[in-house]
């Protein structure tokens, strides 16, 4: 097999033991005589499956009793109108730092008066908002706490006077939650912890049942809740990888050891940025993501850009071109990548850089 440094935004890079693990249960679930892709959800094969990797989901991240945690279909941008259908009465506020921020608002606004309390665009999403304030008198506050285009981050856990919603579809098991002061966490799998196909949402049930309007079936978290998650068919393939996955960081040491080992690779990579002569940082370094971190050319270089990317690419790199409204490159940290592709992306960037500096 061809040897890469996955640094995709997503899909992303995955442990590898989740990897082979999942393919072994795509031939033969367990010594069913089935594959995974054809098992009935209802079995008790697949039942022992979903039960894991939501047992392994509360534990790693410390869920406290009272939430539910589901493991659904649709993605992050369904959570984007579900979580105003099952929250929204008349009034909602929302932090705008990014892409899946203004995504998120757009669908709010469908259900009434959103508030803006900051925003971040007048710099295209290079830094989070300081000082502003919570409104108290609107039924949620949105934040998304990773801008997996722009290379931002929040990385603690405030007081809200609100019930606080957190879409974490980037972050998540990145570092240690209180998932106490949220009442809902919710994100897409296809970063830290399985395939794209499903998603996570964590919900503190007594948040529910509080709106007046109709709430399509699927779209009520109430239904799966009482379904434990199969109302209908679940996405099982990404549903077993995330329970190989989660398994995967319980072995390592859980979530605390990840943030460290995190935390070495983002410092690893950003050193090397900020003692370079032609490559630039380029969000603020008190909101530097730990994810994805995003870089540029210095103007005097800028020129050059096509030609590292060529590079880069034939050093193995793999993903480390910059989204389309940003430019530049991104290099997508996330925890299955290994510090050792970290080092050799930074090998290939001071060799470059020593050639044309």
């Amino acid at each position: 097999m061809k040897k890469v440094h996955n640094f995709n935004a997503g899909p992303s890079i995955l442990p590898r033991i989740a990897i082979e693990n999942t393919a072994k249960a795509v031939l033969d679930l367990n010594g069913a005589g089935m594959s995974l892709l054809e098992i009935s959800h209802r079995s008790k094969d697949f039942q022992a499956v979903i039960d894991e990797a939501v047992a392994l989901f509360k534990e790693l991240l410390g869920v406290p009793a009272g939430y539910q945690v589901l493991l659904l279909g649709g993605g992050a941008s369904l959570q984007f109108c579900m979580v105003p259908f099952n929250l929204f009465e008349k009034k909602a506020a929302y932090l705008e730092t990014g892409v899946w921020a203004k995504k998120a608002i757009k669908e709010a606004k469908g259900f009434g008066e959103v508030v803006i309390v900051g925003s971040s665009a007048d710099k295209n999403f290079t830094y989070i908002p300081k000082g502003w304030k919570i409104p108290t008198d609107v039924d949620y506050f949105h934040i998304t706490t990773n801008n997996t285009i722009y290379g931002s981050e929040i990385r603690t856990d405030f007081d809200s006077p609100v019930p606080l919603v957190a879409d974490m579809s980037s972050d998540i098991f990145s570092r240690p939650v209180d998932v106490s002061k949220y009442a809902m966490i919710y994100g897409g799998a296809q970063k830290n912890l399985g395939p794209a196909g499903a998603t996570f949402v964590v919900v503190r049930e007594d948040i529910l049942g509080k709106v007046s309007r109709y709430i399509p079936t699927m779209l009520d978290y109430r239904t799966h809740i009482k379904e434990g998650s199969m109302f209908n068919t679940p996405p099982c393939l990404p549903i077993y990888t995330i329970m190989e996955t989660l398994r995967w960081l319980k072995a390592l040491g859980g979530v605390k050891v990840m943030e460290e080992m995190d935390k070495k690779k983002a410092k690893l990579l950003y050193d090397a940025i900020d003692s370079s002569k032609i490559f630039v940082g380029t969000v603020a370094k008190e909101d530097r993501s730990l994810m994805n971190i995003c870089f540029v050319m210095k103007p005097d270089y800028a020129n050059l850009e096509e030609e590292f990317m060529n590079f880069s690419k034939s050093k193995g790199m793999v993903g480390i071109k910059g989204h389309r409204s940003v430019g530049g490159f991104r290099a997508s940290t996330y925890n299955a990548l290994p510090i050792e592709s970290v080092q050799a992306l930074v090998d290939c960037m001071k060799e470059f850089e020593k050639q044309k500096a």
